[in-house]
């Protein structure tokens, strides 16, 4: 098994697949699928690859995962070519091998495997696969919900291949996760030089009160799922460095991670009440990538804390931090969804690595998630 499923880990990795590009992935994925009774339909938009495939009928089981990752970066950072996957001391090294083409290695083999045990199994088993996760997420994943969701057809259990451990593979889970929203606000002044401020209007004096404020706001107090909602600033900017010219305007960039105890309409509400307080020249514009969601005791989060203690003889700790992923997407049918991977130690970093060992603890894992729901 350990064997089969690092090699197709190697296989995986060994396209350079940077967000949104899939460049064949997929194609090894759904080949492997059809082989043991898969029935796939491609749902190709623009330059992102998806696919959903399924077998059997009834309650609705889905893996989801996509096969892009983030740019490597500089090569001669890394200790081997991060599109070479290499094995190195019980290590498999290489771009996206833990985000999270090691994780679709073991959900394949671990449905080859639980299919010849249980060809008749009962309910469905699917996999829905995307190559935009990494970039905009436009295309991907809630473009297949948004397919589905037309046919009427819907997914009851959902697991996430996202790398969500933390030292041990199943120690974590992600039972849920916060919303997100942007907020790119630009203050104008009058742009003059800097040795006679009575004849300019410096949008810098002007924004950082408001910035203060909009910091300082306190959003919500969380609950047993969620920390308190959180601003963050992201980017800000003004004028070209010169030293002795007062900027015509100023950008500044708000990330807000959300709970369940506030809406998006709600946040933004607060902050232009803020900025409308000061009387003041500006634009905003918002960006939302999703709402929180939170799946709570229930079929799929009792599966999965089972199989974790049957294998790791640990229950697992519930969490809901981090950023965000399709599981948002998921959620929008009223499905549970629970995010189950690798050890995040490494993603998105130089010498990006799986302990290959890992590879097959997690399948192992996956499997037994199959045979709670399925059999």
């Amino acid at each position: 098994m350990i064997c089969s499923i690092t090699k197709l880990a190697q296989k995986l990795i060994s396209i350079p697949s940077i967000s949104p590009k899939d460049l064949g992935c997929q194609d090894i994925i759904i080949k492997r699928l059809c082989a043991v009774g898969f029935t796939v339909k491609v749902i190709n938009i623009n330059n992102t690859k998806n696919f959903w495939a399924f077998r059997g009928i009834g309650k609705t089981l889905t893996f989801a995962g996509h096969t892009d990752v983030v740019s490597p970066g500089q090569y001669e950072d890394w200790h081997d070519d991060p599109f070479k996957p290499v094995i190195r001391d019980g290590f498999l090294f290489g771009r996206g091998s833990v985000d999270m083409k090691g994780a679709l290695a073991a959900m394949i083999v671990a449905a080859e495997q639980f299919i010849s045990e249980f060809p008749n199994h009962k309910g469905r088993l699917s996999f829905l696969i995307t190559s935009d996760e990494e970039s905009t997420a436009v295309n991907g994943t809630i473009k297949v919900v948004e397919y589905l969701m037309s046919k009427n057809d819907m997914i009851d259990y959902c697991l996430v291949g996202e790398p969500s451990s933390d030292t041990i593979v199943g120690d974590v889970i992600k039972n849920g996760r916060r919303g997100s929203i942007t907020a790119n606000l630009i203050i104008y002044g009058i742009q003059g030089h800097i040795a006679y401020p009575d004849l300019a209007d410096n949008p810098i004096h002007k924004g950082l009160p408001i910035i203060s404020k909009i910091l300082s706001m306190k959003l919500d107090n969380g609950n047993n799922f969620f920390l308190p909602s959180s601003i963050n600033i992201a980017n800000i900017r003004a004028g070209d460095g010169t030293n002795n010219v007062i900027p015509g305007s100023l950008f500044v960039q708000f990330n807000i991670r959300f709970s369940t105890e506030i809406s998006e309409t709600e946040i933004q509400s607060k902050i232009v009440n803020i900025i409308e307080e000061n009387n003041i020249n500006y634009s905003l514009k918002w960006f939302f990538s999703g709402k929180p969601f939170l799946t709570k005791k229930g079929v799929l989060l009792d599966a999965v804390i089972r199989s974790i203690f049957h294998i790791n003889k640990k229950k697992p700790i519930l969490s809901t931090s981090g950023g965000t992923s399709d599981g948002r997407f998921v959620s929008l049918m009223g499905a549970e969804v629970v995010e189950l991977g690798l050890v995040n130690s490494t993603i998105h970093k130089v010498n990006e690595c799986v302990k290959i060992s890992d590879l097959q603890l997690l399948s192992y894992m996956y499997k037994d998630i199959m045979k709670e729901l399925l059999v």
